[in-house]
């Protein structure tokens, strides 16, 4: 009788585990939902938006505003369109700036707004007018390479601690 108690609480136990990582993971992931009340959604074209994903962080000073809620081509003007959900406390002047950021070296990548000064705010459904692109770290790279060579020089490790 007193084993079967103790297998029950060591069941309990392991199940409450498993739920608490699973919780912790699905929040560390910032999958769980924006706040409960609601938002609006805006969009910004980008000629290259890198790694960018949906769910990716939307961050103006440091400070998550919103999440990325999908990411389409428009093979009309050829750049991809990035549509953003920004938690409706916060409100963008109509000069806003969007740019794709990396987190880190290698990290993943958020957008980051840059807001103006314009006295008029963004809406839902209006396009941010400035963006600037993806750096990627292999175009980089690619160029820094290039110099090098059509300068007839070699890369050492000297010129290669440029890179960093």
């Amino acid at each position: 009788m007193n084993k079967n108690r103790i297998e029950t609480a060591v069941g309990g136990f392991v199940i409450l585990g498993v739920f608490s990582l699973g919780f912790l993971g699905v929040h560390s992931a910032g999958l769980g939902r924006m706040s409960e009340q609601g938002g609006y959604t805006l969009t910004a074209k980008f000629d290259n938006i890198g790694g960018l994903k949906p769910r990716a962080p939307v961050r103006a000073a440091g400070v998550t505003v919103g999440r990325v809620k999908a990411i389409v081509f428009d093979p009309k003007v050829f750049q991809g369109v990035v549509t953003l959900d920004i938690e409706s406390g916060f409100h963008f002047p109509k000069d806003t700036a969007a740019r794709i950021f990396s987190a880190g070296l290698l990290g993943d990548q958020f957008i980051g707004l840059e807001p103006g000064g314009d006295s008029a705010v963004l809406n839902a459904g209006d396009t941010i007018a400035q963006t600037q692109s993806a750096v990627v770290l292999e175009n980089l790279i690619g160029q820094f390479l290039s110099s090098q060579a059509d300068r007839g020089g070699s890369v050492t490790p000297a010129s290669a601690g440029a890179l960093q």
